[in-house]
């Protein structure tokens, strides 16, 4: 795994499109290629309070959770993924890569390699919820997203992460 001075750190911010809120104050966070072969991915997540993983890919179709963060950590392959709304960002996703996902976050797979895999994880291991961006959803939604707490660890580098450089309102 590299260094946290090693990385690049990629900010983006897209608003609520009335659909999918994203969220008010932290922006998503991308961190360039960390996990190296070798690096036990689930393991470092763990050690860092962010469990529930899973492996597998993202969902064909926008979706969010209210009720928590969320870490996507590339495994294998590469991926076009579409974050924050349908005028949202389109990145790839490579193997390495981690995306940090803020509460209330749209995303999408666009496309993927055949291979392609990654983690998901959630801070202290919270159940996540599905949201589709649906009116009647929309109300609760936004009050869930006010009350998720800022993790207590970054979920690569523990309590001295980047996360805590680019998230610092709580609530």
């Amino acid at each position: 795994m590299k260094r946290t001075e090693e990385i690049e750190v990629i900010t983006i911010k897209v608003e609520d499109d009335s659909k999918i809120p994203n969220h008010p104050d932290f922006p998503l966070l991308i961190y360039k290629n960390v996990f190296e072969d070798g690096d036990d991915i689930p393991a470092i997540l763990n050690s860092n309070d962010w469990s529930g993983e899973w492996l597998g890919s993202v969902h064909p179709f926008h979706h969010y959770h209210s009720n928590t963060h969320e870490v996507l950590a590339v495994k294998e392959g590469h991926a076009t993924l579409q974050l924050g709304s349908e005028q949202g960002e389109v990145v790839e996703a490579e193997k390495g890569d981690v995306i940090i996902l803020p509460a209330g976050y749209g995303h999408k797979k666009l496309e993927a390699s055949d291979d392609y895999a990654n983690y998901g994880a959630y801070p202290g291991g919270l159940s996540f919820d599905m949201c589709y961006g649906e009116p009647e959803e929309r109300p609760e939604k936004l009050e869930n997203i006010k009350k998720v707490p800022k993790p207590e660890f970054d979920p690569v580098f523990g309590q001295g992460g980047s996360l805590f450089d680019y998230w610092r309102n709580s609530f």
